[in-house]
């Protein structure tokens, strides 16, 4: 059987049992059996910052309508050369506590008397 390599962020929602909740049991092992799973660096990986830097780009250079493939080339060249000579950067300063504020919808609510998860 052929394995796809699939990347993971170290999100606590992104293991094996996240197919178990979201998938019959049967399905769940068919989908773990075929992946070959790879975690990124739980800090400051390079897929973060590539996403950042897409995000960026996107804001910047793609907010609007560009004509042609052309335009888009020098356009985002362009950009890539003023982001190199400013040295952009990523500042990590989101702390996991701050996570658990900014992003609470996409963390677990516990019930002080259950288990039981919304």
């Amino acid at each position: 059987m052929t394995r796809m390599p699939s990347r993971w962020s170290n999100l606590n929602t992104h293991t094996p049992a996240s197919l178990y909740k979201a998938f019959p049991p049967e399905e769940a092992r068919r989908l773990l059996d075929r992946l070959e799973i790879h975690y990124t660096p739980k800090h400051g990986s390079w897929l973060d910052i590539a996403e950042i830097e897409l995000s960026v780009f996107t804001k910047q250079c793609l907010n609007r309508r560009i004509p042609d493939l052309e335009t888009l080339r020098r356009e985002a060249i362009a950009w890539a050369e003023r982001r190199n000579v400013e040295q952009a950067g990523v500042d990590w300063q989101f702390t996991t506590e701050q996570a658990r504020i900014k992003l609470k919808r996409l963390y677990p609510q516990y019930q002080a008397n259950s288990t039981t998860i919304h």
